[in-house]
């Protein structure tokens, strides 16, 4: 606990950082700042407890905290200074409450006596984050920070997980605490009623053309296991939602596939032809209903079994047929304990073969086959691997040829949001140092967190960063000669040697540039005692699989 010795009462501060400690908080990520000092000082009294992670930019903190949250399942904690330390990490609040990521963003703000004078880097974040976040409050009197404090860690967590804000006035935070000390907070548990299962199992035995659709956060290993041994005795097809491939091992029988950006088309088609979908977790928003077009509300009212941990999701776009509010794990425990007569073979196995013809590799223009280098990390790494990406078009070659074997593998934002990747590898190997973790950026990507270098290389994050470089804003460019053909517009970039840059740091870096050089390269980086990082050079060309940018620009 913190050493009140110094003073005669507990700061807010203190009980802040009490309160943390209570919920078994044990890393927080920050950019320092002068708004919260205060709170850097009672994390240092706790430094044998709370090990703090300084980044070089607040988005690339707001993502670790948030990557940490996607991993841990616990809320990933940030620390940003007020006014462009909280716009700057903005990002990352985005990012988790689009992908229900638990995490807490604390900002430090200016003192309650200089408000709204629009004083040094004023905000007043309530209204800034309200709409951002799940949760944005400011604390304006310090004996109410336990109780504060503990509402966003609770919320953070309940229902559907998100982002929550707590501002932090820096008079707040050294005036007396009050009396109230933290407790651990207990997060209810909801599940699935007998009589919903009842009707969920007569809806099954009935289906012709059935398929499950897993999503959204709140998973736990075992109980997926048991969901997709119950899967396979009944030979039930399983879709995985936008980014949510690792919810099961990409190679069972009964997984056919994600839906969502640059999804298989026959499994497209076959999610329209089903005649029931159970989405369990999934939101089923833009992306994994294909611009909500994949299906219509009347469509789904009929055929859409909606199972959500937040009543707030269900009927919010979709009207179903039958809802449950349940957590995940009670919604899969409970699936999985129906006895189904009925079995899919027939339907299970050419969903099947149609997901392995879709991820066969596919013939490329350039010297450098990504289809190929990301089938053959698929085969080489441990099942436990972590791989982190951002947003670009080398994400969809990842996630198209990139198989996930093992719960809690898949580090990447459903909100599309670049510079997410190399962040939240240097989180998965601070969080996980025994676990092999590769981070993966285009070079757009990457450059909106390259300082993150020296944090990777001051804390011993020791992992290879894959760096695909294509000389291009790729997934605009994509768009632009789709919709403009011939007219490119800032999308070309000059980029410097980033193998070099890697050095430069005092990490390990090389330069790939044919397919043949990447296997012996990328076993050499992951030799390394730092950080490493490999130099991918592809054309532009190859924009999408399958897809080049002049075929393309003549549709």
């Amino acid at each position: 606990m913190p050493d009140t010795s110094r003073t005669s009462t507990i700061t807010a501060a203190e009980r802040l950082v009490e309160t943390l400690l209570a919920n078994g908080v044990e890393r927080v990520f920050c950019v320092p700042g002068e708004s919260y000092l205060a709170v850097l000082d009672a994390l240092y009294e706790v430094r044998d407890k709370i090990k703090v992670v300084a980044c070089r930019h607040e988005a690339s903190a707001a993502n670790m905290a948030t990557a940490y949250g996607k991993l841990t399942g616990k809320p990933g904690i940030c620390f940003v200074t007020r006014g462009p330390g909280a716009t700057q990490g903005s990002v990352g609040v985005h990012t988790a409450q689009q992908d229900s990521v638990p995490m807490m963003f604390f900002v430090g703000q200016i003192s309650t006596t200089d408000k709204n004078r629009e004083a040094f880097q004023e905000v007043y974040y309530p209204a800034m984050f309200g709409p951002l976040a799940k949760l944005a409050e400011e604390i304006d009197d310090p004996r109410r920070v336990v109780e504060i404090t503990t509402r966003a860690y609770a919320t953070a967590l309940q229902g559907r997980a998100g982002a929550v804000v707590v501002a932090l006035p820096e008079d707040m935070l050294v005036a007396p605490a009050g009396p109230r000390k933290p407790t651990t907070v207990q997060i209810p548990e909801i599940g699935m009623d007998s009589k919903t299962l009842a009707a969920l199992d007569a809806r099954l035995n009935a289906a012709e053309k059935p398929l499950l659709i897993l999503g959204g956060t709140g998973w736990a290993a075992e109980p997926l296991k048991k969901l997709t041994a119950w899967a396979e005795a009944i030979n039930l097809p399983i879709v995985a939602s936008f980014r949510r491939k690792d919810l099961i091992d990409n190679s069972h029988p009964c997984y056919v596939g994600d839906i969502g950006l640059g999804s298989n088309p026959k499994l497209v088609a076959r999610v329209r032809s089903a005649d029931l979908l159970i989405a369990i977790g999934a939101r089923l928003g833009e992306n994994p209903s294909q611009n909500y077009g994949v299906f219509t509300a009347e469509e789904t009212a009929s055929k859409l079994i909606h199972i959500h941990p937040d009543p707030r999701e269900i009927n919010r776009v979709w009207p179903a047929s039958l809802t449950a509010v349940s957590g995940n794990v009670n919604a899969i425990v409970g699936l999985a304990g129906l006895k189904i007569k009925k079995t899919w073979n027939t339907w299970r196995a050419e969903a099947r073969a149609d997901y392995e013809g879709f991820i066969v590799p596919v013939s490329v223009t350039g010297a450098v086959n990504l289809s190929k280098i990301y089938s053959w990390l698929a085969k080489n790494l441990p099942a436990d691997a972590i791989v982190a990406s951002g947003a670009g078009q080398y994400a969809a070659w990842l996630n198209r040829f990139y198989s996930h074997r093992t719960f809690g593998t898949q580090l990447a934002p459903t909100s599309g949001a670049m510079g997410f990747g190399f962040p939240a590898a240097i989180a998965a190997k601070l969080t996980y140092p025994e676990r092999t973790v590769v981070g993966i950026a285009g070079d757009g990507c990457f450059m909106m967190a390259a300082p993150e270098l020296a944090t990777a290389v001051q804390y011993g994050a020791n992992f290879p960063t894959i760096v695909v470089d294509n000389g291009s804003y790729g997934s605009i460019r994509m768009h632009q000669e789709r919709d403009y053909p011939g007219r490119v517009s800032s999308t070309d970039l000059r980029n410097p040697d980033f193998a070099a840059y890697a050095r430069s740091f005092g990490a390990w870096g090389a330069t790939v540039t044919k397919t043949e050089e990447f296997a012996p390269a990328f076993k050499e980086a992951l030799a390394q005692n730092t950080p490493s990082l490999l130099h991918v050079k592809t054309s532009v060309d190859d924009i999408m699989p399958g897809k080049t940018l002049a075929q393309l620009a003549s549709k």
